[in-house]
């Protein structure tokens, strides 16, 4: 029972670090129906961004729990404002367009961040280590260890998501989103800015992707050009799981696969990646529109 709560907790601190990556791919589905699979990269950038942050200012220096949070919010609003610039350059144009169109556009956007990256002097192909951002303390409740950064972690992403949650569901701007996500023509009808909310929403994405690329380097300090591309896997697998296009679907499924990961690395790690997918399908054979989902209608 202590292993079983032990891993348990390990899951949680990575499944919320998949959660919040799964909710940018859910909040781009709903608002323009994209799968935009460059968004793994986002957490590429955002890991890096803080890791030269933390180098060319503080030196590899440790820093407290309050610097290291601004540094992550630094990181977070550079990578929004990249995730911007991407959606204005490469999907926009195609946003009348089948939407094939966007995915094929977005595959060739996360291949051609990945190799500029690699191509950069100052980054290149070889794994960097991030700076711990704060120092960690273990304790125990019995036998159980916990430690602080991972309970830290994990306290960050519920209240970052229920920060969100709120902001969609109670703001003016969340209204926006969701009427977008409902109709954009008659949203532009309505006087709604349309450009702007989906700009809003790739930023909101893309800094969310780069929080959890700051948590996720933090616990695992190694740092490479493609990490994004698996772990955007993952999330995408968990917004799948949860219901796509559902903020609630892809904070439900983030946390499941996590637990899944961790619990099946403990037996056998080769198998943790594959079993996720065995999940997936699981899911979609019984409920195709995922956990918290709704079945899609498509107007004709």
């Amino acid at each position: 029972m202590e292993k079983f709560i032990q891993l348990l907790v390990y899951g949680l601190q990575l499944g919320s670090i998949y959660a919040l990556l799964a909710i940018g791919y859910t909040m781009v589905f709903g608002i323009i129906r994209m799968i935009n699979m460059a968004h793994g990269d986002f957490l590429m950038m955002g890991a890096y961004a803080a890791f030269f942050i933390v180098s060319l200012i503080f030196r590899d220096q440790m820093i407290g729990p309050a610097v290291a949070l601004l540094v992550i919010l630094a990181s977070a609003g550079i990578t929004g404002m990249i995730g911007v610039g991407v959606e204005r350059v490469a999907y926009k144009p195609l946003r009348n367009r089948p939407k094939i169109s966007s995915m094929i556009a977005a595959i060739g956007v996360s291949l051609f961040t990945q190799n500029f990256f690699r191509a950069i002097p100052f980054i290149g192909p070889n794994p960097r280590t991030f700076p711990k951002l704060m120092k960690d303390v273990l304790f125990f409740i019995g036998p159980i260890q916990f430690s602080l950064v991972r309970i830290v972690v994990i306290i960050l992403s519920v209240i970052i998501m229920a920060i969100l949650y709120f902001f969609v569901m109670k703001t003016t701007m969340g209204m926006e989103m969701r009427a977008v996500s409902c109709d954009k023509d008659a949203s532009s009808l309505m006087g709604i800015d349309v450009d702007r909310t989906i700009s809003t929403t790739f930023f909101i994405g893309a800094g969310l992707a780069a929080i959890s690329g700051a948590f996720y380097a933090n616990s695992y300090p190694v740092l490479t050009v493609t990490m994004g591309a698996t772990l955007g896997n993952k999330a995408f697998i968990a917004a799948v799981i949860g219901g796509i296009g559902d903020i609630r679907g892809a904070m439900l499924g983030g946390f499941i696969m996590g637990i899944i990961e961790i619990m099946i690395s403990s037996v056998y790690s080769e198998l943790a990646y594959g079993i996720s997918f065995v999940f997936l399908i699981i899911i979609l054979l019984m409920k195709p529109e995922g956990l918290l989902g709704k079945p899609m209608v498509e107007k004709v």
